[in-house]
C-alpha cells in the first residue's frame, strides 16, 4: 500500500508541475531561456530554503547573512529570503508538497536524490544557459554606479570546482547540469596515532594491507574490534567504484549492483567479519566512533581505526582526561584503495538548485545569487572553517586565513583542520554516483544487504534478489 502510494504521489507531481507551468525539458537541452538584457534590475525577492542554523561554534546563518550583504553591493534590488527547514529530508518533504501546488522556493540545499525528485516533476532548471553565457551585461549597483557582470562561468571559474564535486551537478543521465556544489564532505580513516607508533604499526593503502593490520591487532588486542566503518551503503557504493564493478545507472536498468564481483566481494568481507575485524554502524546499532574513543571503560569493546565522514572529525577526537590532556593522537588518512593508482572517494554533501519560475527575473536573479555563493573563495573559506564541511573550490587552500587554520592541524583540538587537510590532498579521488528516483533506496538496500551477508541472516543470492526487488518498487 505505501508502495502504491509512493509511485502515485510521483506521478500527482509531475501531472500538477506541468499544469502549473514546469514544462519537461527536451532530453539534452537546457530548459529556461535568459531574457534579453539578463536580468533587468527589477525589484525581486528570491527565496532559498537550507539546514544551515546559528550554533556558538558553527554560525553557518549567519556567515551566509554576511555575504547576502556582499552580494547585494552589487545587486542592491535582489532580496534574498532564506529560511532553515529542519533536516535535508524536510526540505525535500516540503518542497515536494509545494512544487504540487506550483509553490516552490527559488532555491534549495539539497541532496542530488532530492533534486532527481523535483526534477521528476520537471520543476528544475538546467543550469548550461548560464554557465556558457558569455555575453555582457549591466545593472546599478548599491552606489548607485552602472556596472558590467556576466552570467557565464569564466574557464577558470570552471577549473577551480574540484572536479568530482561539480560533477554532481550533472549526474543524472542527460548530461546537464541541474545543480552547483556549495558544501561537501567525504570518507576518511581515522587511526590511533599513538596506538600505531606504540606497536610499529603502518597506516593501510589498500585493503589487503588492511585486512593484515586487523589480523595483527587482534594479536596484540584480542578483545578489539580493529575497524569500525559507519556507513555500510557508503562501503559497498564505494567498493564498486574501486572494483570498477557496476552499482546503478541514472538512464535505462538502474540497478545494475547484482552481480558476481560485487557477491565475491561480500563472500570475503563475511570471512572478514566471522574473523571480528570489522562492524558498522549498522551492526553496532551507534556510530563506529563511540568504540573508537572510548577510554572510559576498561573492558569496553575498542577499535583503532574508523572510517566515518570528514565532517565528523571532532566526533572522532576522544574525551579529554581529568589533567585536560587527549588520551591519544588521532592520525587521519585515505581511505584504503584496490588500486592506490586509481583511488576512489566517495563526494557527499548537498548541492543547490533552481526551481522554474513564472517570473524570468526570479529564475535569473537566483542564477546570479548562485553563481556569487558557490565561486567566492572568501565565503567558501569561512563557511568551510565553521561549518567543517569542505569547500569546493580548489582556490580556498590558498587564501590566508583558511590556509593560516589547515596549517595549525593536528590530531587534538585542530582536528577538523587535519580532516581538511586530507580531503584536499585527495582531490582527484572524488567520485559520484548516479542520480535518479530510486537512488536514494539502492544506497539503503546495498547497506542493508552487506549487513545481511556477513552476519548470515540471508544467503547472499536471497540478500541480492530482495534488495532489487526493493528498489524496483521505489520507482
Amino acid at each position: 500500500m505505501k508502495r502504491k502510494s509512493f509511485i502515485g504521489c510521483l506521478v500527482a507531481l509531475a501531472t500538477l508541475a506541468t499544469l502549473s507551468g514546469c514544462n519537461k525539458a527536451t532530453t539534452g537541452l537546457t530548459n529556461f531561456v535568459i531574457p534579453e538584457g539578463g536580468y533587468d534590475g527589477s525589484e525581486v525577492t528570491i527565496t532559498f530554503y537550507h539546514t544551515m542554523g546559528d550554533t556558538t561554534s558553527a554560525p553557518l546563518r549567519s556567515t551566509l547573512d554576511k555575504y547576502i550583504a556582499e552580494f547585494n553591493k552589487t545587486f542592491p534590488n535582489i532580496h534574498v529570503e532564506h529560511e532553515q527547514i529542519g533536516n535535508y529530508d524536510n526540505v525535500r518533504d516540503k518542497i515536494k508538497e509545494q512544487i504540487s501546488v506550483g509553490a516552490q522556493p527559488n532555491m534549495a540545499y539539497s541532496y542530488p536524490d532530492h533534486v532527481a525528485l523535483y526534477n521528476k516533476a520537471h520543476a528544475v532548471v538546467t543550469l548550461d544557459q548560464f554557465i556558457d553565457d558569455t555575453k555582457e551585461y549591466e545593472t546599478t549597483n548599491a552606489a548607485g554606479e552602472k556596472v558590467k557582470y556576466t552570467f557565464g562561468l569564466t574557464k577558470e571559474q570552471k577549473d577551480d570546482f574540484i572536479k568530482g564535486y561539480y560533477d554532481t551537478g550533472k549526474a543524472y543521465g542527460d548530461d546537464l547540469m541541474y545543480s552547483l556544489p556549495y558544501s561537501k564532505s567525504t570518507e576518511v580513516l581515522y587511526y590511533n596515532k599513538t596506538f600505531f607508533e606504540n606497536n610499529k604499526l603502518n597506516v593501510p593503502t589498500t585493503w589487503d594491507e588492511m585486512w593484515t593490520l586487523c589480523a595483527r591487532i587482534k594479536e596484540i588486542d584480542p578483545s578489539s574490534t580493529p575497524l569500525g566503518y559507519d556507513s555500510a551503503n557508503n562501503w559497498f557504493i564505494t567498493m564498486c567504484e574501486q572494483m570498477e564493478s557496476p552499482y546503478t545507472s541514472a538512464v535505462g536498468n538502474h540497478f545494475l549492483f547484482n552481480n558476481k564481483k560485487n557477491k565475491d566481494w561480500l563472500i570475503d568481507l563475511k570471512e572478514k567479519y566471522k574473523a571480528g575485524y570489522f562492524t558498522t554502524q549498522g551492526l553496532l546499532g551507534t556510530y563506529t566512533s563511540s568504540i573508537f574513543t572510548e577510554t572510559a571503560t576498561q573492558d569496553a569493546t575498542k577499535s583503532y581505526m574508523s572510517i566515518g565522514s570528514s565532517a565528523g572529525a571532532t566526533h572522532q577526537r576522544p574525551e579529554k582526561d581529568a589533567e585536560g590532556n587527549y588520551p591519544f593522537e588521532v592520525g587521519i588518512a585515505s581511505i584504503p584503495q584496490i588500486n592506490p593508482n586509481k583511488p576512489k572517494v566517495i563526494s557527499q554533501g548537498p548541492d543547490i538548485c533552481i526551481f522554474k519560475n513564472d517570473n524570468p527575473q526570479k529564475v535569473c536573479a537566483s542564477w546570479l545569487f548562485l553563481k556569487y555563493i558557490t565561486t567566492c573563495v572568501e565565503l567558501q573559506a569561512e563557511f568551510g572553517l565553521v561549518s567543517g564541511y569542505v569547500p569546493v573550490l580548489k582556490s580556498v587552500s590558498d587564501n590566508p586565513v583558511y590556509k593560516a587554520a589547515i596549517e595549525k592541524a593536528d590530531g587534538g583540538a585542530n582536528i577538523a583542520a587535519l580532516s581538511a587537510k586530507v580531503c584536499l590532498e585527495q582531490e582527484e579521488a572524488y567520485y559520484t554516483s548516479p542520480a535518479f528516483v530510486g537512488s536514494s533506496t539502492a544506497r539503503d538496500e546495498v547497506g542493508s544487504l552487506l549487513e545481511a551477508v556477513v552476519t548470515e541472516q540471508k544467503t547472499i543470492d536471497e540478500a541480492f534478489a530482495d534488495a532489487i526487488d526493493e528498489c524496483e518498487y521505489a520507482i
